[in-house]
């Protein structure tokens, strides 16, 4: 049981340790990166939906 205890502690030390070594993204870099990443999901997912629409109309016409 103690030794439980110690590796918690060991375990939770090093990832402090591992955390303050860390270089962590400027807000102005973050925001940046994360406009870039929306504005690619709407591109693709306009992608798709025109994909979509183009294959429902084909299947349509196709059926009928």
């Amino acid at each position: 049981m103690l030794s439980k205890n110690l590796k918690r502690t060991n375990l939770a030390s090093e990832v402090i340790e591992e955390l303050k070594k860390v270089t962590w993204p400027s807000k102005k870099h973050t925001f940046r990166l994360t406009m870039i990443v929306i504005f690619f999901a709407l591109i693709i997912g306009l992608y798709v939906g025109i994909i979509d629409i183009f294959l429902t109309k084909g299947l349509e016409l196709i059926t009928k």
